[in-house]
């Protein structure tokens, strides 16, 4: 779920503390009661349920044995394996307090699939953390958790077709659309579009260490396009999410692209192009800028001539002019909130 900041809601996530909500309503069973079975106060329980503490993986089990949620427990443990081993800043600090230290590691070695997780700097994501970590500083750990997590969550996403290129390309302006959406319902016709095309697409969170913007994986005939909320403007957003499809169209990988957001290289500079160019007509947009009219009502205007919203272009100029103060109260922002 994100923060609402000028008209915008993104409910992206939904906490496991919802699920088991409503799994206790169909059970008639209140909090109080449920924490009495499991051998906790209820105000833990509480805080657990509503995300202001941490899901212990003990009381999940426990949870497991009296509201029988066994075709969503692992939906919510492996989120909640996931949340543990992102917070981590290196390998050997993997123990929390009040967890067997042999049954953590058995977890973490299961949804990572790996036998040893100190064996993770020798796997073949070290090459990409090395393309990074010339510049900016690549946790390899994170960042094999952050592409784990990318599969996880769409290896359940079967287009029914294989990827088209052509299909995409019709599908630009549809995609444009999008954006005057609801955010919640955005996100979910930018699923069906691009499964549409072969493409199974998610939005997942970033975390440092790990300074990614997009994930892009062939496998087979389905590609998979994971990118971030970078910054939490929704320019960037858009921008970031038509960068990865100009990788895509200009075929610049084989198997596995991680797109970093510092890198500066040819094949970055002709996403950067075709980013800018697909969202705003390059023509048209010179035009614009030497008219010198730049007040809030022309910018909507031409906004909606490029079915765009008037934050792209807004974004656009300030970047064009260096000055990031321009308008800067009409751009919009997402942000996640609801952390677990």
């Amino acid at each position: 779920m994100v923060t609402k900041k000028n008209g915008l809601s993104l409910d992206l996530i939904i906490h496991p503390g919802e699920t088991i909500k409503e799994l206790l309503e169909e059970k008639n069973m209140t909090q109080e009661e449920l924490a009495i079975r499991c051998g906790y106060s209820a105000k833990h329980v509480s805080e657990v349920l509503s995300g202001k503490k941490i899901f212990p993986l003990n009381l999940l089990i426990r949870l497991n044995m009296f509201l029988e949620f066994q075709q969503n427990f692992g939906l919510i443990y492996k989120e909640i394996m996931i949340r543990k081993y992102l917070k981590l800043s290196e390998i050997t600090s993997i123990i929390e307090s009040g967890l067997n230290k042999a049954l953590t590691l058995l977890n973490m070695r299961r949804f990572l699939n790996v036998n040893n997780l100190l064996s993770i700097p020798n796997l073949p994501i070290q090459q990409v953390v090395f393309r990074g970590s010339q510049k900016v500083k690549v946790n390899v750990n994170v960042l094999f958790a952050w592409k784990r997590i990318c599969e996880f969550l769409t290896e359940k996403i079967e287009p029914s077709t294989s990827f088209d290129k052509n299909k995409l390309k019709e599908k630009y302006e549809d995609i444009k659309k999008t954006m005057f959406l609801e955010p919640n319902k955005m996100v979910s016709e930018l699923k069906k579009i691009f499964l549409e095309c072969g493409i199974a697409f998610e939005v997942v969170h970033n975390f440092a260490g790990a300074p990614v913007q997009g994930y892009i994986q062939k496998k087979n005939d389905k590609v998979i396009l994971c990118m971030m909320i970078r910054q939490s403007f929704s320019d960037i957003f858009w921008f970031t999410l038509f960068h990865e499809i100009g990788h895509l169209m200009n075929d610049d990988f084989n198997d596995l692209y991680i797109d970093y957001n510092f890198i500066e290289s040819e094949v970055e500079k002709r996403a950067n192009n075709f980013a800018r160019n697909t969202l705003i007509n390059e023509d048209d947009y010179n035009i614009f800028i030497k008219s010198r009219k730049y007040d809030f009502i022309t910018i909507t205007k031409f906004a909606k001539s490029q079915n765009v919203k008037p934050g792209i272009v807004i974004g656009r100029i300030q970047k064009d002019i260096d000055d990031y103060t321009f308008m800067a109260k009409y751009r919009e922002r997402y942000k996640w909130v609801n952390q677990i």
